[in-house]
């Protein structure tokens, strides 16, 4: 994140707003201090109440999908997405389910970590020997059995766009659990695990289901040359398979539901649905306080629905603690875009945000 950020300075240089005087000190000061930082990799599961009080009896298990893909293209690093792992991981230990973690290779699955991405819960998962060690020796595929779940969790990560689609093991899961009317669901890359999933009717499983996933729009912004990295762009596979692809706003929560199939567009979408998963299973989710990255963005909902005036009322009439650095990289992607006045709306809700901390 920092990374982006940088190039963000960069950009508002060129454009005009480094020649103001002191205008990259003022952006590179509206960033988290270090000791914001260092406070959240020390998190631990004994820090997060949520986990560890009033947890409901055993309810039985979901089983959590990796991909097992450590490269793209001829040198590019990839995995599974670190967040979008530990926060449905939290979620549905919280509700009362043990969590399998599986992968196509079975082992110690490749990961992609940002760190300034990451909240208390993210790092807690980390800090988690137990946890780790689970992680570290991911059950293969061809050694699961379906039957034995409540619900799988097809985790995201631009690796799942190689190994899942051909998956015969990934097919049979989700074939299995989705006709014996259990949960199948994905987040922002993890819906690659559901393109070749035929049902026993000789339908496909998207056929005519509301699906999201990552959009073209997110992944030719991050990636311009993806069509020649990956096999396919997610959203046009999804739609050729029949699904109702559902966009939401670039890089802000989007799940769609269709009775037992859930979908998440990106990493910001896993909280709202790992709390759908639990509640198709047919309970109701435990109540948490929302993240930091939450509260961010809905602010930033509020500003791309309402205007900048009701995102200021928003921000000052609620006691939060926004996570500051989300409202700075959508500054960023504003600016990249060259939408000036979003960007500079942006800076200056993130500066507010600085003044009322």
């Amino acid at each position: 994140m920092l990374k982006k950020i940088i190039i963000t300075l960069v950009t508002l240089t060129v454009l005009g707003f480094g020649l103001v005087t002191g205008a990259k000190s003022w952006v590179k000061s509206l960033l988290p201090d270090k000791a914001h930082f260092v406070a959240l990799k020390a998190t631990k599961v004994s820090d997060l109440p949520y986990v560890t009080k009033n947890v409901p009896d055993y309810r039985g298990k979901i089983l959590a999908v990796v991909t097992s893909v450590d490269k793209m293209g001829e040198d590019k690093a990839t995995g599974y997405e670190h967040t979008e792992l530990a926060r449905a991981y939290w979620v549905f230990v919280a509700n009362g389910f043990d969590v399998d973690i599986a992968s196509p290779k079975g082992g110690k699955p490749p990961v992609v970590i940002d760190g300034e991405d990451m909240g208390a819960y993210d790092f807690a998962f980390l800090n988690d020997e137990a946890i780790q060690q689970k992680v570290a020796n991911s059950i293969a595929l061809v050694d699961i059995d379906p039957n034995e779940y409540e619900a799988v969790y097809f985790v995201g990560g631009k690796g799942t766009m190689f190994d899942f689609p051909d998956n015969l093991d990934i097919q049979h899961i989700a074939k299995t659990l989705y006709q014996n009317n259990k949960v199948v669901s994905a987040v922002c890359h993890g819906p690659a695990a559901l393109v070749n999933v035929e049902l026993d009717n000789g339908e496909m499983l998207l056929a005519n289901k509301q699906v999201s996933g990552f959009t073209n729009d997110e992944e030719l912004f991050l990636i311009p040359d993806a069509k020649k990295i990956f096999p396919f762009l997610l959203e046009d596979k999804l739609v050729a398979q029949g699904a109702k692809f559902q966009a939401g706003t670039k890089y802000l929560e989007k799940v769609s539901q269709d009775g037992k199939l859930i979908t998440g567009q990106n990493p910001w979408s896993v909280w709202t649905l790992a709390e759908k998963v639990i509640a198709e299973i047919g309970y109701q989710p435990k109540v948490r306080e929302r993240t930091p990255e939450e509260y961010a963005v809905e602010l930033l909902m509020t500003y791309n629905t309402n205007g900048f005036d009701a995102a200021k009322h928003e921000l000052r009439a609620q006691p939060h603690q926004y996570q500051r650095i989300l409202i700075l990289m959508h500054g960023m992607l504003a600016a990249m875009q060259f939408e000036l006045g979003k960007a500079i709306d942006l800076l200056s809700l993130a500066n507010q945000l600085k003044q009322l901390s």
